[in-house]
């Protein structure tokens, strides 16, 4: 089983009809949420059937910790 985060962004093996293959995730558990990163089309996968088709996974950027402005 894959490890997959809140924020990652995976790409796929097949191209989306908008031309993109990268997608972030959006929403964890026995199906992942993707969000298309080009046209921002939501898709709903069953995790076996997404671990199967991702080609590469690009860690999100954040650093886990919640930045709040203290003024």
């Amino acid at each position: 089983m894959l490890e997959l985060n809140l924020g990652d962004i995976v790409l796929l093996r097949k191209k989306h009809p908008c031309g993109g293959d990268s997608w972030k995730v959006v929403r964890l558990g026995s199906d992942v949420g993707l969000l298309c990163e080009t046209c921002h089309h939501r898709t709903m996968l069953d995790r076996l059937v997404l671990e199967r088709r991702i080609y590469e996974i690009r860690p999100s950027q954040s650093d886990g910790v919640d930045s709040v402005s203290s003024t």
